[in-house]
């Protein structure tokens, strides 16, 4: 085992929120509550190390008793951004605010987009329309088969998606159609992710592959990634992040879409970085079950994390602090499938803090890169207001 100094381990747990923020009707998510109505639709959760940590103590969850001691200190923080997808929230966590949302297509990309598109890439597209990508697949699938001509499709989100089949796309050709697309869509048209989207199977049993990929907008301003690599220190993206940060700010990237694998890579991490940042995102929360309105799967999804919990904090060194939060909601209960304008929990683990201090609710996610990056002794981000002097035990500085 090498020796160790100061580390962080953000997981995000993608789409966990945990009650609407005051603003929610503004973003039609009134009534969302990902976790609590989770646990109130399902009769109960049984997350017995999550419990432990505090996660009770946040909201009232049946089935999540509140402690009298939790071993974490515990809160929930609020979205400053105007927004609530993936890319907004972790660049808020990492220290950017973003005041004016990635716009939205519901009617599908402007003709002048489309048409410059179908040039670059010699070929004509179908679709063109907000959908979901399991639905459009099935829809369109077998036109895409027989024409070869790519599926674009947008939704609730700040996305372009195409999909095409892997037998008759290629995936670098499906890259590269997204990675043109990508440099459309600039300006107004500026959407926050392409998304390629293989797929295999045949008509009728058409599914997505695991090989998607997402071609982000660059952060507009350096993040707390920029500043923790620039002091030499590690900073090792988990899941999804590197295509939320365009791969800006990471020294090491251990990429997948698979909770599973997630964990396993943050264990390896945690075995082989020495000092510095390890930001995980644990995606199918948000992909496989929050959008396709799967309370069954999510908790399924819930229980699996909380299992494998005790197997990371075992792995946590003495001068390791663990955050656990969220970035959005995106509840499985209410009719939408869109992500939803929740608060995310806030729990924080590790031998440098004292347990059991209520955080309350934090103004912006910012605040826990401003607490990383005093812990990290690397300059401030321009947003947050860092809470670590109110957790850290005596003499830990």
């Amino acid at each position: 085992m090498v020796k160790h100094q100061h580390r962080a381990l953000i997981i995000v747990l993608d789409g966990v929120g945990c009650g609407e923020l005051p603003d929610a009707s503004r973003f039609n998510d009134c009534g969302s509550n990902t976790l609590g109505n989770l646990a109130c639709h399902l009769g109960g959760l049984n997350l017995p190390n999550l419990a432990q940590l505090g996660l009770g103590n946040i909201i009232p969850l049946p089935g999540v008793p509140p402690q009298p001691e939790p071993a974490a200190c515990y809160g929930k923080m609020a979205e400053m951004s105007a927004g609530k997808d993936s890319t907004i929230g972790h660049w808020e966590i990492a220290g950017i605010i973003t005041s004016q949302p990635f716009p939205l297509f519901p009617d599908g990309f402007p003709p002048e987009i489309i048409s410059e598109l179908e040039k670059r890439i010699g070929r004509k597209v179908i679709g063109n329309i907000p959908a979901s990508g399991t639905e459009i697949i099935n829809r369109l699938g077998e036109e895409h088969l027989r024409t070869g001509n790519p599926i674009v499709y947008t939704s609730a989100d700040s996305v372009c998606q195409i999909a095409c089949h892997v037998d008759v796309v290629p995936l670098n050709k499906l890259y590269r159609y997204c990675q043109i697309a990508r440099e459309l869509l600039t300006g107004p048209y500026r959407v926050a992710r392409v998304i390629a989207r293989p797929f295999a199977g045949v008509p009728g049993a058409f599914y997505r592959t695991a090989q998607r990929r997402d071609f982000s907008c660059p952060p507009p301003q350096p993040t707390i990634l920029d500043s923790i690599a620039g002091a030499g220190l590690e900073v090792v993206g988990i899941g999804k992040i590197d295509d939320l940060f365009a791969n800006q700010g990471l020294t090491r990237n251990l990429h997948s879409v698979n909770n599973e694998e997630c964990i396993d890579f943050i264990k390896k991490a945690l075995n082989e970085t020495t000092a510095g940042l390890i930001f995980a995102n644990l995606v199918q929360f948000d992909m496989d079950w929050g959008h396709r309105n799967d309370p069954v799967g999510f908790a399924r999804g819930l229980n699996y994390f909380d299992s494998r919990l005790p197997e990371i904090i075992h792995n946590l060194c003495p001068e390791d602090i663990l955050f656990v939060t969220a970035d959005h909601g995106c509840d499985p209960v209410t009719p939408s499938t869109d992500h939803s304008r929740e608060y995310v929990p806030l729990l924080v683990y590790g031998n440098p803090i004292k347990p059991g201090i209520n955080l309350g609710t934090r103004d912006t996610f910012a605040d826990l890169g401003q607490t990383v990056a005093e812990y990290l002794k690397v300059p401030a981000t321009p947003s947050g207001k860092s809470f670590l002097k109110s957790i850290l035990k005596k003499g830990e500085a």
